[in-house]
């Protein structure tokens, strides 16, 4: 027993170890990290060279439900509230209509192709229903992409919330295939109504007694995160208890949790990122563990053409319908599209059918399996040049620099800021008593080389210095731009093939750029200056990378000060 204990110790830490060195080779290949963990555990599994059987759906569930709800408030963590206030709505909009309606025209897919009856058809679609976030993130970061602000808030926000409406479709559905009596329509509604109520209404207790505890309990301080841990988990059990969707609820609190000020934030983050690719790795190994590839070869051709249905036909007229009314950009709407992929949240719903003791309940995990294994090699190789195609990737350099914050314990209303010269910064050679900085920010001390300077006028501020500022709560993102590359100092390559090799000001009127560049427009646009136009356009909420196309020009937004457009790139594009 004592031996037998050691080798399932050793045995587990290995496949831990191996997942780990794995982000290596998936960063190389470009594949989704998931993939490989997935491929890992089938790789150790009955049928792979590990042998290890393992068919514990009870357990499985229960560590899949943990590690999502862990993975869930990690995404929460780390929103920033002006992301989730830009893009909440439409964000909104395809976490419930989306998933309703991908999971209702792959469902409809799934009766007609497998010759199932409607309830188990939109089962499946239910189970397939909701993306991933951790997939999604993981690969764009991976790849190193910076997307528009508009695009990256949307998956950001609807892949965190999107599971809680996939969740109700599934449990409602095996509920009525397995009682006899079915659920009417008025109790379905019921059920939603108090799944999502509940879910909010506990979300919100939890983001105001969460920090409220931070801010007045005194413990040792790596007992903070663990604290907060703890009462994430306490959080999402109480809620799924009592009726409520804990997944609504935890990430609800996540978010409301990254948002408070407190001195040691930055370490619950950290540990919680830690906690959140531990929860990933094993889960995708345990998923992968469970799967038996020697059965997959019965189910392969139509869960590939359910696949192909989600992929091509199902999400795209989902997400077309759900961003309707905020009139996304083209561009926009196929990466959110493409960038549906389907994860553990999937793979762990079909479960629930095993759990019911419905019939047919391992032809449905195996399908789904496959129809999400499809998902992450078909879309998940292709995000990154998608994201280029599509132009909703904006050059690397306008991206915020990087900075560490941390509360001062004398006062919780000042942060102390470090920040990172980087290349192309406007501040380079200039000293710390030139930065234009507001009256509640103060230069305390100058790095380089790990050595503080002096704060001397003749100390010019060079590349890879650090500059420590004392500043209010809340300013530390917006002192950040001080220290960005600017546009000017942008390499011509880059910025010209992008943004156009011409600049002009937001006022400047289209009916003198129609003439100066002979091409017609409407009367009623002639007097409109630019940046009006472009505003109307994007419903008054316009991003940098935002663009309109002319027959002889394309303009491009190019820079935005404080939510107005400051800066607009002009590209000829050849005459017709």
């Amino acid at each position: 027993m004592i031996e037998h204990t050691y080798q399932l110790v050793f045995i587990g830490a290995a496949l831990f170890l191996f997942a780990v060195f794995a982000s290596i080779i998936s960063r190389r290949l470009g594949a989704p990290l998931l993939l490989i963990f997935l491929l890992l555990g089938m790789l150790a599994g009955e049928d792979g060279i590990g042998g290890i059987r393992f068919d514990d759906i009870d357990t499985a569930f229960l560590i899949g439900n943990l590690a999502l709800a862990i993975i869930i408030f990690d995404g929460g963590l780390g929103t920033r509230m002006d992301t989730f206030r830009s893009s909440l709505r439409p964000a909104l909009s395809l976490a419930t209509v989306g998933v309703f309606l991908t999971a209702g025209i792959t469902g409809a897919a799934a009766c007609y192709i497998l010759d199932l009856p409607w309830q188990e058809g939109l089962l499946i679609g239910a189970i397939v229903g909701s993306t991933d976030a951790a997939a999604v993130f993981g690969l764009i970061k991976n790849a190193g992409l910076n997307l528009k602000d508009r695009t990256g808030a949307t998956l950001e926000i609807e892949s965190g919330s999107n599971d809680p409406m996939a969740i109700f479709l599934t449990i409602t559905l095996v509920e009525a295939l397995s009682s006899p009596a079915g659920l009417s329509g008025w109790l379905l509604v019921g059920e939603l109504v108090k799944q999502m109520g509940l879910g909010l209404l506990f979300g919100v207790i939890g983001g105001y007694v969460i920090p409220a505890a931070l801010r007045k309990v005194t413990l040792p301080v790596s007992l903070y995160p663990l604290m907060v841990f703890a009462a994430a988990l306490t959080l999402f059990g109480g809620t799924s208890f009592s009726g409520g969707s804990g997944f609504l609820a935890i990430y609800i609190a996540g978010v409301m949790t990254g948002t408070t000020s407190f001195l040691y934030m930055n370490d619950i983050r950290r540990f919680h990122d830690g906690i959140a690719w531990l929860s990933q790795i094993g889960m995708f190994l345990m998923l992968g563990l469970l799967v038996t590839p020697s059965l997959l070869p019965p189910i392969i051709i139509p869960a590939l053409i359910i696949a192909g249905i989600l992929i091509f036909v199902a999400r795209p007229l989902a997400v077309a319908v759900s961003l309707l009314p905020f009139r996304f950009p083209w561009r926009d709407q196929v990466f959110v599209s493409w960038c549906g992929l389907r994860g553990a949240v999937p793979i762990i719903l079909a479960l629930f059918p095993s759990l019911a003791g419905l019939e047919n309940a391992r032809t449905y995990f195996e399908l789904v399996f496959f129809v999400v294994l499809t998902s992450l090699v078909i879309q998940g190789w292709t995000i990154a040049p998608m994201a280029r195609w599509l132009k909703v990737d904006l050059p690397v350099a306008l991206k915020l620099p990087s900075f560490k914050s941390t509360h001062l314990p004398s006062n919780p209303h000042k942060d102390l800021v470090v920040y990172q010269v980087v290349a192309g910064s406007s501040v380079i050679g200039k000293s710390i008593y030139q930065l234009v900085l507001p009256n509640s920010a103060l230069v305390v001390a100058l790095i380089r080389d790990e050595i503080p300077l002096n704060s001397k006028a003749e100390n010019k501020l060079q590349e890879s210095d650090q500059v420590v500022i004392v500043a209010t709560t809340g300013i530390a993102e917006k002192l950040a731009e001080l220290f960005s590359p600017t546009l000017s100092r942008m390499p011509s390559k880059l910025s010209s093939n992008f943004f156009g090799d011409f600049t002009i000001r937001p006022d400047s009127e289209l009916g003198d750029l129609a003439l100066l560049y002979n091409f017609d427009i409407p009367d009623e646009l002639k007097h409109l200056t630019v940046g009006e136009h472009i505003k109307r356009k994007f419903r008054g909420r316009p991003v940098v990378g935002d663009a309109l196309t002319f027959p002889q020009l394309k303009l491009t937004v190019k820079e935005l000060k404080d939510g107005e457009i400051s800066l607009i790139g002009l590209k000829l594009t050849p005459a017709p």
